[in-house]
């Protein structure tokens, strides 16, 4: 019978919850979830289309072994599980656990899995991993940890001003609702607007200033803007002398900056700089959100700095309309600004617990007595997404094991050892991680909406089945917690349980002894009962604001809601019990970049005569959401994934709409349809995220990575530079 089941969107990270009319596993209609506690009925177009996702030849439903001819063969799950725990354990018996890396834990709110990957590494002894957040967020999360050890949320339903850098949320979204959000500012008279981005974006059409900077000069123009707010006194002194230190130091810096000059750097007129910082100086409330425009470009660390001091120095925290520190069911970045962690083989820094993804080659291609020798790569395809494929799938190559758990024969699954099927983010409980709101801050548990394609297991049984054939625990370690007849004994048993050797491992503890006994088949949500008891013993008023009497409660909240539940209430002011330094207030002065600052008076160019244009490999756009689907038939526009270029530029190169372009950078070349837009300015092309995917034996569209370079990289976090690729373009006939 046609049936609608709740459950949540997959294509970013907001996770709008929407509502699935099934017919026998077909999606026959989706619509938004009007009762979802987040997005309200809300949703964009992108989750409308997500049967392309869910069924298709993609899908895999037996393990698969590499033959020697390099051919896959399926084989039972008793064997892949025996086999691999067998080479797991050779690979630590001979190496040491820490030489298994591990990448991934997760798409876009397919989260569940990675928090029991952790008790198999912990096991095993692994201490390294990554993930696509390394890609990304590792500077911003370097960033937030010296200002003031959290992370923030900006409160764009309420802001007089709300600033975008390098994002444009009305095709990423980013923040609950966006694009009813973007709508009801623009519509305001009394509110404003601002974006900073080299396109005219979407998100710009509808911004009351739109500083268009040159690519790549961002941090020239944020700069330019933080000297404003000194140079014009526009500072909140109040809020500087009561609640922060290091005021002193950045002043010192801002005061001497040249604001004409770096207005010329970066493009954008002197005027409209002023303007931008004014608005912000002298407005209510400001909330700034920025992303991968800015992260993913030179001076993405920095950019993370000076975005932020925008609304630090005008004191916009802990206010309606302003930012926030908040609260976590599970911390997405937990990183200690006094611990100095590197790699084994190349000495890169580790933030947040995440290998640079543009190191990982770098770590396994040497004959470095530390190198990585194994790796598990869940729900992940760094083939496709990491910078440089080719060395990437050679460092592949070079490892003794690699075991890819994924729905699909991804580009990486076509090189890995072993290939385990999971099953859909559809077909078994899941959740997302990205609980990034204040004051009130929600979670949302989601149900199967069908049953799992025949040959697949969710991820908490894969790795269930790895920590059983390694014999990491015994029967007689759980039989206390098996024992317990009820919660109240179960906890007490538990909490005494984890206080010896199997703490590392409670994600499988709590898998194998309370999953059983939870409704419905939702053994993976074990792991949430823990999560639940830490969230209310960290944030006890919080917890019990949002209607929770303690973990247990919220546990319960948490299972028996399938349209999400808010997990912490706070009022603005809260905010400050989330700022983790010592001394409780924000550290504005971080003084490596403060150098960096400094150094932006000496003019800085990446490109070149052979390679003049910069290119942005991996633009978002209406149909595109990473590599999640595979299937190139979702796509209603923008089928081919075109290379958009300048009329200007086109008119020099000889292009045209629907023609065909080469782009040449120093990795590789790749060969795009022609798409001319007004929206592009002169030196400046994108070529889309998540094309280039094999599909029923055919490729649509340019794989962006074919023409990154790992070594292009910011030199704090790591983050790659794929929006600002030096690259030549020439017409094909």
């Amino acid at each position: 019978m046609d049936q609608w089941h709740k459950s949540a969107c997959i294509l970013c990270a907001c996770n709008c919850g929407i509502e699935v009319l099934t017919e026998d596993r077909l999606f026959k209609r989706i619509r938004g979830d009007k009762d979802h506690v987040a997005s309200e009925g809300y949703t964009c177009n992108k989750a409308l289309r997500l049967e392309h996702y869910q069924n298709g030849s993609h899908r895999l439903a037996s393990p698969m072994r590499r033959t020697g001819d390099g051919e896959y063969e399926p084989i039972s799950w008793d064997t892949a599980i025996a086999e691999i725990a067998d080479r797991l354990r050779a690979v630590r018996d001979t190496h040491g656990g820490d030489k298994i890396f591990f990448y991934g834990g997760g798409g876009q709110g397919n989260h569940l899995g990675g928090a029991y990957s952790s008790a198999l590494l912990r096991g095993l002894g692994s201490r390294y991993r990554s993930n696509a957040l390394a890609q990304e967020k590792t500077g911003e999360f370097w960033v937030d940890a010296q200002l003031y050890k959290g992370h923030t949320a900006g409160d764009f339903e309420h802001a007089e001003v709300a600033v975008f850098v390098g994002k444009n949320p009305w095709q990423s979204h980013g923040i609950p609702r966006a694009r009813v959000v973007l709508k009801e500012i623009a519509r305001d008279p009394v509110r404003s607007l601002i974006v900073i981005d080299p396109v005219r974006t979407e998100t710009a059409d509808l911004a009351d200033l739109h500083l268009r900077v040159k690519p790549g000069t961002d941090a020239w123009c944020l700069a330019a803007m933080a000297a404003v707010l000194v140079q014009e006194d526009l500072v909140d002194h109040d809020f500087l002398a009561e609640r922060t230190t290091g005021f002193d130091d950045v002043v010192d810096t801002l005061a001497h900056t040249r604001i004409s000059d770096f207005a010329d750097r970066c493009g954008v007129g002197e005027e409209l700089i002023v303007r931008a910082a004014r608005r912000i100086g002298t407005a209510g409330s400001v909330s700034v959100l920025e992303d991968l425009g800015v992260q993913m470009a030179p001076h993405s660390t920095l950019n993370s700095y000076v975005n932020k001091l925008l609304w630090l120095l005008t004191g916009n925290f802990a206010k309606q309309g302003a930012m926030s520190v908040h609260s976590w069911l599970v911390p997405l970045a937990d990183h200690d600004p006094k611990r100095d962690r590197r790699t084994p083989v190349t000495g890169a820094r580790i933030i947040a617990n995440l290998v640079p993804c543009n190191v990982i080659a770098e770590e396994i291609l040497t004959d470095h007595p530390d190198r990585f020798r194994a790796m598990i790569i869940e729900s992940a395809n760094p083939s496709h997404s990491l910078a440089d494929s080719q060395r990437f799938n050679a460092a592949m190559a070079a490892l003794d094991l690699t075991v890819v758990i994924d729905v699909a024969m991804t580009e990486t699954a076509r090189r890995a050892d072993y290939v385990l099927p999971a099953a859909s983010q559809f077909e078994k409980w899941e959740a997302t991680f990205f609980n990034l709101e204040f004051p009130r801050n929600t979670f949302h548990l989601r149900a199967p909406v069908v049953d799992p394609l025949p040959g697949t297991l969710p991820e908490a049984e894969i790795y269930a089945r790895l920590v059983r054939a390694l014999g990491l625990v015994t029967a007689e370690d759980l039989a206390p917690l098996h024992e317990a007849d009820d919660r109240q004994t179960y906890a007490m048993a538990m909490f005494q349980v984890l206080s010896g050797k199997l703490a590392p491992l409670a994600p499988f503890v709590a898998y194998e002894t309370l999953g059983p006994k939870l409704p419905d088949g939702a053994a993976s949500a074990a792991v949430l009962w823990l999560a639940a008891h830490k969230c209310a013993m960290t944030f006890p008023d919080a917890v019990k604001r949002a209607g929770h009497a303690d973990g247990e409660a919220l546990f319960e909240a948490i299972l028996s809601s399938r349209s999400g539940v808010p997990i912490t209430l706070d009022d603005y002011a809260g905010a400050w019990r989330y700022v983790g330094t010592d001394d409780g207030r924000i550290h504005l002065a971080i003084p490596s970049l403060l150098d960096e600052l400094r150094a932006l008076d000496t003019p800085q160019v990446w490109t070149s005569e052979e390679f003049p244009f910069v290119l942005s490999a991996g633009e978002r756009r209406a149909f595109t959401a990473n590599t999640i689907i595979r299937n190139p038939e979702w796509r209603r526009r923008d089928k081919r994934g075109a290379l958009r270029v300048s009329p200007q530029d086109a008119e020099a190169l000889g292009l045209r709409d629907e023609g065909m372009a080469r782009v040449t950078t120093t990795r590789g070349s790749v060969e795009a349809a022609v798409e001319i837009s007004d929206r592009m300015q002169p030196g400046h092309v994108a070529l889309p995220n998540g094309l280039g995917l094999d599909y029923e034996q055919k490729q649509t569209g340019a794989s962006p990575n074919d023409l990154t370079d790992a070594g292009w990289r910011d030199p704090i976090a790591g983050t790659p530079w794929h929006k600002h690729v030096p690259a030549s373009i020439q017409a094909v006939s």
